[in-house]
Parts: C-alpha cells; structure tokens; sequence
C-alpha cells in the first residue's frame, strides 16, 4: 500500500442510531476492511493555565498494545514533534532493575527526555507541570474506499471514542478520509459523497475538543486575571462582593495544587488572589461594613504571611539556573551546596504552608468568608455605584503615586523605594478589579505603563531582600557545617552581582517615574477615571 497523506477531511456520524460504516450510493467507490480493530488510550495534556491552548499546541499521550508516544500537533492538526515514551510493560521491567519507567503526571518538562519535543515545549511551558486534562479510549479500525478499477484510493479511518468520567454523554463515532498518494482527487470527491450522506456531518471539533465537551470541561476554562463583568450603576457592595467571590474562587481553584506542591505557580496564583483580597478590603474599606473588613483583614495578612516563607524560597530556586550561569571566579559546582540548602529549606517552608492550609483556622476562615460575601451580595443597598467609586478610588491612589514618587530624589532611602512599590502595587490591583468598567485598549496601555516602573521598583526591592537573605543562608550554613569555604565565595558572588544589578535599578528610577508621570500617562488614567465615573 502507498504511504499516507494528512486527512483530507473528517466527519461525525450522527443520528438515533449512527452505523460504524456510512452508505454511499455512487458507483464509483466501495468498500472494503482494512485492518483489526486497535484500542488505544488518550490522555491530552496541558498546563493548569493552558499555555498550550493558548499558544495553538495540543499535547496527546497515546498508548496502545506495548507502545506510548507523546505527540504535539498544531492548530491545524498536522504534527509538530512527538517522543516514544516508556509503556507500561517498560515500568514494570523498571521495577525490576531496568530503566525506563514511564512518566507519572503531573510531571515537568525538565522531565520528559531530551528531544525536540521537550525543545518545543519548554519556551511554552515554562514552570508549569504538564497535567491530564482529560482522558479517553478509542476503539479505532480502518476502511478501504475502493475506485471502480478495486484500487484503493483512499483509506476510512472510524474512531469510536469514550471519555473517561463523561458528564455530557460519550463524543459522537468520527470519520477520517485520508488518501493515498496519487488518489487526492478522488478522495476529495468520496469525501464530497460521505458529506451528503444520511447520518453524516462534517466534524466541528477536534478529537481533543470533542472529549473536553463531553467530560463537561471548555480550553481555557481557567485564568488567573479577575473576569467579572461590572456595570458603572451597580450598587458598590455588590460589585465588591463580586470581585471577592470570584479571588475566592481563585484561591479556591489553586489550593489542591499548592499543598500537592504539583508546580510553583500553583501558590503564586494563589499569592496573588490573597494580595488582591487584602488591597480591595484596604482600598475599600469606607464602602464595607467595618466589622466585615475588621474581621478579614488580619485574618487575609495571616494567609498572605502564611504563603511567603516558601514563595520566597521557590523565587530563589527558580533563579538559581541563572545565578550560578553568571559565576565567573566560581564554578556552578561551588554552589551546590547551597542549593541543597535551599531545597531542604523550601522542604520545610512547604510541609509549614501544607498544614497550615489544611488547619481548622484556615477551613474556619474560607467558611465564614463564603457565608459573608453570600449576605452582602443579598443585601447591597442602592448606593454608592460602583462607577463613581472605583473613579475616586484610582484617583486617590494615582496621587498618591505621584506624590510618593516626585518626592524620591537621588539621596532617598530604599524605604522610599519599597513604600512606592506598594502604592504602585495598590492601583495595579484597583485597575485590575475595576477593568470591566475602563476601555479594554486604554486599559490595557495604563497597566503596562505602570508594570514598566513596578519592575524597576521589584527589581530594586527583591535584589535588596535576596542580598539579605543570603547573608542569612551563608550564617545558617556555617552553623550547620555545610559550607564549604569554595561555596562561601560563590555565594559573596552571587551577592555583589545582585548589588550591581540593585545600583541599576536604582539608576534607572528616576526615567521610568518620570515616564509614567508623564502628561500623557496623567492623561490616561484620567481618561479611565473619566469613563467610569
């Protein structure tokens, strides 16, 4: 038989009683079996934020009878990379002594072996674990379309597949028309006979799209941006409350995952939702009852706090690949004992941040938390509106920007510096809740205006606390013994190449401030305030 083309069209078979093999009523063509029918097991994988997707890239698993391979197809279907992986058969044979286990998931790239495949997807993965989305088996088997001559022109591929865990009921029997080469024509006129059939239609969806729909899942059905829609004439304690169900939610989403330690953006997405709760009760503290935010406000700082040891941790470990490529006196190698000082030390910061997301003040909290936002959501009030307020809101803070940043001169202290981060940090959170109410394109041009100055100002502030923190490391581990002089001076390095890059922020300062001080950045925010209002 000659080799294969790509499917030059797919279809469903539909109808109360779909049969496995369509009727086609032209002389033509017949039909004839191909093959045996195969099963095979379908896991698609992603990241929890779908990084694939949303790059155009869908990551299938497919095992069958002694084989396993990952294949990374496009937007349009066609194959991109693929790896054979270790089957099932080859990690019971690992367990007896020989290699080849197979990858159990969630897993990170850095796992997965080294290959094309891995080159494609770690610039789109990053950080993040790659996780089972959702899972099927195919039953799959092979029909020969026929020409009047009994030659075979193309080749009908029927996949019968059930989604594990289905919600929305199993995905309809597809058909594939693949030709062979030299017959594309006449494959493409079958196919034209297959879509008039009875009982057929074209394929509006992808294998992998079809399985999400029927385990009652959507791509992209999560994200770590505030996707609320709020109204200029909503009551203000309505709109709030909306905004806190939905960090909530976020939080939520992200928990599992953090205490699973599955990958470290797990914990700042949930870092990040608890920041963003702890800002919309400060900043609006005058529309909330105050027992509510008196109540919740320490109670969130406990959560935020709660989060920081390990956060702070995985920040240094996931920049230690690019700390110890910068050595030049030392060796990477100087500094390994270093790293396993800090993995041993996020072993512990983690297994703390577990029980205390596990612990009954956290479960009190989320409870009462949820019970409250249910009874302000019942009973907003009419007034304020939210439109107005957020207005005066992000004017408010915007000043007080300004103010704190025009004061910083070249002989300020660093506390100058980390006291504007966090008003810059303030307005970033109150542009982000209140965005449904702004125009999304100006939106848009006033937050990465203002992100441009936050990372100078975070880049100045975290070199300044990681210096510090790796006095503290280097005092730790001479106590334990665990330093080796070579290692001493690898981390002294390390700390006069973060006080360079400390100065350069710091040199820098003064443009960026001046750029979003700017009439035309004034302006903006102004014209976001203005709308709505």
């Amino acid at each position: 038989m000659r080799p294969l083309l790509t499917v030059v069209r797919e279809f469903v078979l539909v109808g109360d009683e779909p049969g496995p093999i369509p009727r086609i009523d032209d002389p033509r063509f017949s039909m004839a079996a191909a093959s045996k029918s195969a099963t095979m097991r379908r896991t698609w994988l992603d990241t929890f934020d779908w990084r694939l997707f949303r790059a155009g890239l869908t990551l299938e698993l497919l095992v069958g009878r002694g084989t396993s391979e990952l294949v990374l197809t496009g937007r349009d279907g066609e194959p991109v990379a693929s790896e054979l992986m270790a089957s099932p058969s080859a990690g019971r044979a690992a367990s007896n002594g020989h290699a080849g286990a197979p990858i159990r998931w969630p897993s990170l790239v850095e796992d997965l072996p080294v290959g094309p495949l891995r080159e494609r997807l770690a610039p789109v993965v990053g950080v993040r674990a790659l996780l089972p989305v959702t899972r099927a088996t195919s039953v799959r088997h092979e029909l020969r379309a026929l020409n009047c001559d009994d030659k075979t022109v193309a080749v009908l591929a029927v996949d019968q597949m059930n989604v594990t865990s289905p919600r929305h009921g199993q995905p309809p029997t597809r058909l594939s028309v693949i030709p062979l080469r030299g017959y594309q024509a006449q494959a493409t006129k079958l196919a034209d006979l297959l879509e008039k059939s009875k009982g057929v239609a074209p394929a509006a969806q992808s294998p992998f799209e079809a399985a999400l729909a029927a385990a009652g899942r959507r791509p992209g059905d999560y994200t770590s941006k505030i996707d609320v829609q709020l109204s200029a004439e909503m009551p203000v304690v309505l709109a709030l409350a909306t905004i806190l169900r939905r960090l909530d939610s976020a939080i939520e989403v992200n928990l599992s995952g953090t205490i699973s330690d599955i990958d470290t953006e797990f914990l700042h997405d949930l870092r990040v939702a608890v920041r963003r709760t702890r800002s919309v009760l400060k900043t609006a503290q005058t529309a909330l009852p105050a027992s509510f935010v008196a109540r919740y406000r320490p109670e969130f700082k406990w959560l935020g706090d709660l989060t920081t040891p390990t956060r702070d941790l995985d920040v240094y470990l996931l920049g230690y690949p690019s700390m110890a490529a910068r050595l030049v006196a030392a060796t990477p190698h100087d500094l390994t004992p270093f790293r396993l000082h800090l993995e041993q030390q996020r072993a512990v910061a983690h297994r703390q941040l577990a029980r205390g997301l596990r612990s009954a003040r956290y479960k009190s909290l989320v409870s009462s938390w949820r019970h409250d936002l249910d009874q302000l959501a019942a009973n907003p009030g009419r007034k304020p509106a939210v439109g107005p307020f957020a207005a005066r809101r992000i004017s408010k803070m915007h000043q007080q920007v300004l103010t704190s940043g025009g004061a910083i001169g070249p002989s300020s202290p660093p506390q100058a510096l980390h006291d504007l981060r966090k008003r810059c940090k303030e307005l970033r959170y109150l542009l982000e809740v209140f965005a449904s109410l702004h125009d999304p394109a100006e939106q848009w041009r006033a937050v990465n205006e203002l992100k441009s100055l936050q990372d100078c100002l975070g880049e100045f502030q975290d070199t300044e606390v990681q210096i510090t923190e790796l006095r503290a490391f280097a005092t730790q581990m001479m106590a334990a013994r665990s330093a080796p002089a070579e290692t001493l001076l690898a981390m002294g390095e390390i700390a006069a190449t973060l006080a360079v890059r400390q100065g350069k922020a710091r040199a820098e300062f003064a443009g960026r401030f001046a750029e979003f001080a700017s009439p035309r950045g004034r302006a903006r925010i102004g014209a976001l305030t203005g709308a709505a209002a």
